[in-house]
């Protein structure tokens, strides 16, 4: 069978088209202002052809791909990019041919198949063949187009028609919030306190809070196995490769003392213990599934841990569920995360000595600013394989970044991945800084805005950042806040600089997360638990938000009323509950839907009004 592409139109440059047949077989009559599709030789030899008016209105010529002449000049053979569909409409074509009254009989049938296939059929093949074409919303990076379209209108607002700081939030309203209620652990008795099982090593993996989440979660295991926890060990990683030990970014003795009636912790392991290994990896490694249930560590790590004295979990990293808990172990963990975890006295002293300076420089909104988690860095932006720019250089310099941070993962056989343009249409992509301005002026803040900028590294952070600075002048880091002397002993670790950015987030009126992760994730449940149940954070609907960044026409009014749409929608759905999941008493792990780190909210949170959770448990469902 021979395959043809009909480029576009007939006669071109004096050339006559006709399709290739076998010798002595006439040549196949081409109308004009038709294209044409190979559908195989009829019995006689012929070339068949089916006539569609898709391709007719530009110039061009027919090829024959068995022979490979070009019978009009710059066009080369098109293959056959549907086989199954040709054969068909092939199969379904002969049998018309046939001289058989009965087969004649279901011409109809055949005529009316024929046309659906090949019309069902080229639908079906559209996103395969013109996928160049056909432009999805969302797919393409063409915010930088978008603003250059929207400043001058953004130049022409009006401060009436722009807001501050303090009317970005209406809720919670007042007495319809909540309130911690798991301050109680702190003075518990010790009486009861039965006689340890053992002692558990825990190595935590991953950046700040990741490391944050995995030591809650240890606590929690410890109390449901009544052992003796070890101050978690920090794993050095390859992408933040910060060496800090626990006691450099946490207040060790305040995490020992705060949670003294409720667990044993201890610095190290006895002497008496260690000296029955040659080292800590001879201590038994119990294997332990993510997302593991009370069940599992009851009923196995509990038995290996009386039989050795001493065990160890590595990796930990989200190693207990956040359904099917106990209370009284929930709110442990919300109080371990919320309570005992403060920062070591330097980093401490230093977020909020940022905090009093963000403040000063806040004096139009009475102290209030805005604080952005930017994560445009060179790591997430190569470990999200997005594209920006779109150039040789910028494919270059992220393959490079891939293979340093986690060599070869993103190449592996068969490993099924998303495309650059489907992970952008996910919402998945990191912001980048004139994003998070454009959302923000069009969300109504104004250009006098304070902001704090919490980010390492920017990508291409002079040619990105230039547009944020013109929409908010008055923006801030911990470099411009620091003096190079009270900035250096952080320099370098990147927890350390983290958990400062931490301090000077937790603290600000208004929040803004521009990709997910466990910092915004831990961050907005602890400014829940400090601000009646509502996180205050800017958590964009990006999805959408894409849609309208690839759009370079749109018109500063229609963008500004989605982005304003949007945030009091984020606004109103602030005070949620967290959606549990049930489990059942054979289950030993268990999936979550939310994390009760982002949401502290029923188990560790309790309501102002007596009559809220019930209101609240009914808007949800």
């Amino acid at each position: 069978m021979h395959a043809y592409a009909w480029p576009s139109g007939l006669p071109q440059n004096g050339h006559v088209v006709v399709a290739s047949s076998p010798p002595g077989s006439p040549p196949a009559r081409v109308r004009n202002n038709i294209s044409a599709r190979s559908l195989g030789r009829t019995r006689s030899g012929k070339q068949l052809l089916v006539y569609t008016a898709a391709a007719a209105s530009a110039g061009g010529s027919l090829v024959s791909s068995s022979s490979s002449q070009l019978v009009g000049p710059g066009w080369a053979p098109r293959t056959t990019t549907n086989f199954l569909h040709k054969l068909t409409i092939h199969m379904l074509f002969t049998l018309f041919l046939r001289r058989s009254s009965r087969i004649l009989l279901l011409a109809p049938f055949i005529y009316i198949t024929a046309m659906v296939l090949y019309i069902g059929g080229s639908a079906m093949e559209l996103p395969a063949r013109f996928q160049t074409c056909v432009h999805i919303p969302g797919s393409y990076y063409r915010s930088d187009e978008v603003f250059n379209n929207l400043w001058p209108a953004m130049q022409q607002t009006n401060a009436s028609t722009s807001y501050g700081v303090l009317q970005a939030w209406e809720y919670p309203k007042e007495g319809a919030g909540f309130r911690p209620c798991v301050h109680h652990l702190h003075h518990d008795s010790t009486e009861g306190l039965p006689e340890s099982n053992g002692y558990i090593l825990v190595e935590a993996n991953g950046g700040l809070n990741q490391q944050r989440s995995t030591i809650c979660n240890a606590v929690a295991v410890a109390k449901l196995m009544n052992s003796t926890l070890i101050i978690p060990h920090f794993h050095f990683n390859s992408v933040w490769k910060d060496p800090s030990v626990f006691g450099d970014i946490f207040d060790e003795d305040h995490f020992i003392s705060s949670l003294a009636h409720q667990v044993r912790i201890l610095r190290e392991l006895p002497k008496e213990v260690m000296v029955r290994f040659e080292n800590i990896s001879m201590i038994p490694r119990v294997k332990v599934r993510a997302w593991s249930l009370p069940r599992f560590y009851l009923e196995t790590a509990l038995p290996a841990l009386k039989q050795h004295g001493v065990i160890r979990f590595t990796p930990f990293a989200n190693r207990l569920a956040y359904d099917g808990i106990p209370k009284r172990i929930q709110k442990l963990r919300c109080f371990t995360n919320f309570e005992a975890l403060q920062f070591a006295s330097p980093i401490a002293a230093t977020g909020q000595l940022l905090v009093k300076r963000m403040a000063a420089k806040s004096a139009n909104s009475n102290g209030n600013y805005v604080a952005i988690h930017l994560r445009y860095e060179q790591d997430m932006v190569a470990f999200s394989r997005c594209v920006y720019e779109g150039d040789h250089e910028e494919k270059v310099r992220l393959d490079n970044a891939r293979e340093r941070g986690w060599r070869g993962k993103f190449n592996r056989t068969g490993r099924v991945q998303q495309t650059p343009e489907e992970i952008r249409r996910d919402g998945k992509c990191p912001l980048t800084p004139v994003e998070v301005g454009i959302m923000l002026r069009g969300m109504g803040f104004r250009n006098t805005t304070p902001i704090y900028l919490a980010a390492g590294k920017i990508y291409n952070e002079e040619k990105s950042m230039e547009p944020l600075h013109r929409m908010f002048p008055y923006l801030e880091t911990k470099q411009t806040l620091l003096s190079p002397e009270e900035y250096a002993p952080f320099e370098g670790y990147s927890s350390r600089l983290a958990a400062i950015d931490y301090t000077v987030c937790l603290h600000s009126e208004v929040f803004v997360t521009s990709q997910g992760g466990n910092f915004p994730q831990i961050m907005m449940g602890h400014r829940r638990f400090l601000n009646k149940g509502h996180p205050k954070t800017i958590n964009p609907d990006k999805r959408r938000l894409v849609k309208l960044l690839d759009n370079p026409q749109i018109t500063w009014e229609k963008f500004s009323g989605y982005l304003q749409e949007m945030l009091q929608h984020i606004d109103s759905k602030g005070l949620a509950f967290r959606k549990s999941l049930p489990v059942t008493t054979t289950q030993l792990f268990q999936n979550p839907k939310a994390s009760l780190y982002t949401c502290p909210v029923p188990e560790c949170m309790c309501p102002e009004n007596s009559n809220l959770i019930e209101e609240q448990l009914q808007s949800s469902q």
